[in-house]
């Protein structure tokens, strides 16, 4: 495994940054590819399409196979990990699917991204009693993450990576409501990773909102300080810092978790948790490509900085 370096800051006197932050920061000489937004939120619209993306409904199996379809024609290697998981309360089986997109599969250094597509099967925020035992839309939570790592999949396929990434799509993020029935896809990917260790991880997750700002994780900075380290200041560089705050938000359990307790150092970039989260108003209206492009070009520059 490849020793964990700082990034170097380039800048170049003249050349337009692709974002300012308020220190009025030196331009910054980027290495990836420019992240279309618009292309991204054009995807999340697709999964609201479907219906809501819960296991064992319609919409769950259409997107499954339109992600395959998607992946398949972008990425070198597409690996499905089906699985079952028994519902504590309703003894219910359920069945999902992980799906793991990989690029320049043969390179011992790689980059693991992570997020979860499937969505809730309660609205149990929701202000409306009666709108509570129906599912979310989804549109950010669970269509915005999935957006950007299926754009990022679009761009990889005409740039080439120096490095090994993967895209990791994790099924059951969201089924709950005990924390039993939920974070499945992760944990099942913990549990068979074997002596899979990518340098770092970095889980996204409800980064759609209409005013996105990701502070710091808790569980993250404990467990994966120096990928929180890689990222937020990557972010500030980039001038993106108005977005990334260095404010602490808390510890959130999520699928960074068994991840980092299975020896993948993942950090969690999330907007945790502004209404419509949970509700019936989680819908494309209340949700925005912002955050989507401004965590993508993160995403993006993580990669082709490690590759270069």
């Amino acid at each position: 495994m490849r020793k964990f370096l700082p990034f170097m800051m380039l800048v170049l006197a003249g050349c337009p940054s692709n974002g300012t932050d308020a220190g009025g920061n030196a331009a910054i000489a980027r290495q990836a590819p420019a992240f279309p937004e618009d292309s991204a939120f054009a995807l999340v619209r697709t999964q609201v399409g479907f219906g809501p993306r819960v296991p064992g409904m319609p919409g769950h199996e259409k997107q499954l196979q339109w992600m395959i379809d998607y992946l398949r024609a972008r990425a070198d290697t597409v690996v499905l990990q089906p699985f079952t998981h028994t519902h504590t309360a309703s003894r219910k089986q359920l069945d999902m699917t992980n799906v793991l997109a990989r690029f320049n599969p043969g390179a011992p250094d790689r980059v693991l991204l992570v997020t979860h597509w499937d969505t809730r099967p309660t609205a149990d925020y929701d202000a409306d009693e009666e709108a509570r035992s129906q599912p979310i839309p989804g549109a950010n939570d669970g269509a915005s993450g999935t957006a950007v790592l299926l754009q990022i999949a679009d761009v990889l396929k005409s740039h080439k990576p120096g490095i090994g990434v993967d895209l990791l799509f994790v099924d059951g993020e969201d089924y709950g409501p005990e924390e039993a029935d939920m974070y499945l896809g992760a944990k099942y990917f913990a549990a068979n990773a074997g002596s899979y260790r990518p340098l770092y991880g970095v889980l996204i997750d409800m980064i759609g909102d209409r005013t996105p700002r990701f502070g710091v994780e808790d569980t993250s900075t404990r467990m994966a300080p120096e990928v929180v380290q890689r990222v937020w200041g990557l972010a500030e560089e980039l001038g993106y810092g108005a977005y990334f705050p260095r404010t602490n938000i808390g510890a959130i359990g999520d699928d960074h978790v068994p991840l980092n307790q299975a020896g993948i150092r993942t950090a969690n970039i999330i907007d945790c948790c502004d209404p419509p989260w949970h509700t019936q108003e989680d819908n494309v209206a209340n949700a925005s490509p912002v955050g989507l492009g401004v965590v993508g070009s993160v995403l993006l520059e993580l990669i082709f900085r490690e590759g270069r």
